[in-house]
């Protein structure tokens, strides 16, 4: 026996939840079963707005079926992002078409197809890089036909990208290192050649920031076409950027004068010649990379390709110089100009000439211009005496 009142009590408390239970129930249902054409209901009024899209695309392991077969993935780490350099822009600045759930119907049939229908956005923040791509290797690659060539967000993911700059606008040293890896992504065996050069190691083994990567050589957003005659001519420039900088090469004992002593070789001064009069044409005549390598540059003492030993050097030149002998390197001085120290036999015969030269020629020019006068001064005494 319940004490009276007891049962009565106990049903009207049971309705309420029954109700809203069916309630539920049914919202769900009508949110699963909602027909292609219905309204779509707008996203939580009550979160931020980053916030209230997390609470679906934070979840880990999400991905939406695509028709070729692939998926894309839906999920985005909450900490990665929000140390991203876009958690302070509300995710609708880039997906501009989707504010309301269910979101629109995707068009691409693939992951590659979605990433280029987007990546354009990135314009309307960053216009002067996004210009600067249209010049580039890569985008005429990818007018060309090529989906695969690399865009925006191929190298800066938008959801964890980190600041590569500071306010002042200059590359941060983390951000250095990690050029080569993005770069990777698409180049992986010309990253594995940098990674074991003299370069490569000194930066991804060493940290050292006086070595080039990736963007010193080739560009950041405008990457031009290194296969061209015009960058091949251009070529030495690029390496004079940081071998020509004393304080750059002091440290490591490095000559600073590599552009000098090559431009003023026959070699360097046809490319020199070429680079000013008929940049687009080919030359036969070696650059920097003929001799040094272009990603696989070795230290100068390896003994398989370092240019500090004979042998090496001998097989450089006879890629050009086929009878070249043995003895056909002796005459390359290593980028030095001769003094005491480096090539001194060279550098003693060129002080000797610098005053016999002027010691022989200058009495010579002396004695001509004396005997014109003398011969100009007795002609006009005997034109008086007539």
């Amino acid at each position: 026996m319940h004490a009276p009142g007891t049962h009565s009590s106990t049903r009207r408390l049971r309705i309420p939840i029954f109700v809203v239970g069916i309630a539920l129930l049914g919202t769900v249902l009508a949110i699963l079963t909602r027909p292609a054409g219905a309204s779509p209901s707008p996203l939580p009024a009550d979160l931020p707005q980053n916030e209230a899209c997390l609470t679906c695309h934070g979840r880990p392991g999400q991905q939406r079926p695509l028709p070729d077969g692939g998926a894309l993935v839906l999920t985005i780490d909450p900490a990665h992002y929000d140390d991203s350099v876009h958690s302070n822009l509300p995710c609708t600045d880039c997906h501009t078409t989707i504010s309301q759930f269910p979101h629109p119907e995707l068009t691409a049939r693939s992951a590659r197809e979605y990433t280029l229908e987007m990546y354009t956005v990135c314009q309307a923040c960053h216009a002067e890089q996004y210009d600067a791509t249209l010049d580039s290797v890569h985008q005429r690659a990818l007018a060309g036909g090529n989906t695969n060539a690399a865009v925006c967000t191929d190298c800066h993911n938008p959801h964890t990208q980190t600041p590569i700059t500071d306010r002042s606008g200059t590359l941060l040293p983390e951000a250095r290192l990690h050029i080569p890896q993005t770069c990777a992504r698409c180049h992986s065996t010309i990253y594995d050649q940098y990674a074991h050069s003299v370069h490569g190691a000194a930066l991804t083994g060493e940290g050292n920031p006086d070595v080039p990567t990736c963007m010193d050589c080739h560009g950041v957003h405008d990457i031009g076409d290194p296969t061209t005659n015009e960058f091949r001519l251009n070529s030495p420039l690029l390496c004079a950027g940081c071998h020509t900088d004393p304080e750059r090469m002091q440290p490591y004992g490095i000559s600073t004068q590599v552009l000098n002593t090559y431009v003023a070789d026959f070699h360097g001064t046809t490319v020199t010649l070429f680079e000013s009069t008929s940049p687009d044409q080919p030359t036969n005549k070696p650059v920097c990379y003929d001799c040094h390598g272009i990603h696989a540059i070795a230290p100068v003492d390896d003994p398989v390709n370092g240019l500090a030993m004979k042998e090496n050097i001998l097989i450089r030149c006879q890629q050009c110089h086929p009878d070249a002998s043995a003895n056909f390197p002796d005459a390359w001085m290593s980028h030095y100009i001769p003094d005491s120290q480096n090539y001194p036999l060279v550098y003693y015969v060129n002080l000797f000439y610098k005053f016999f030269i002027p010691g022989v020629l200058g009495p010579m020019i002396l004695f001509v211009i004396s005997d014109f006068v003398r011969r100009l001064i007795d002609r006009r005494k005997g034109a008086k005496r007539v």
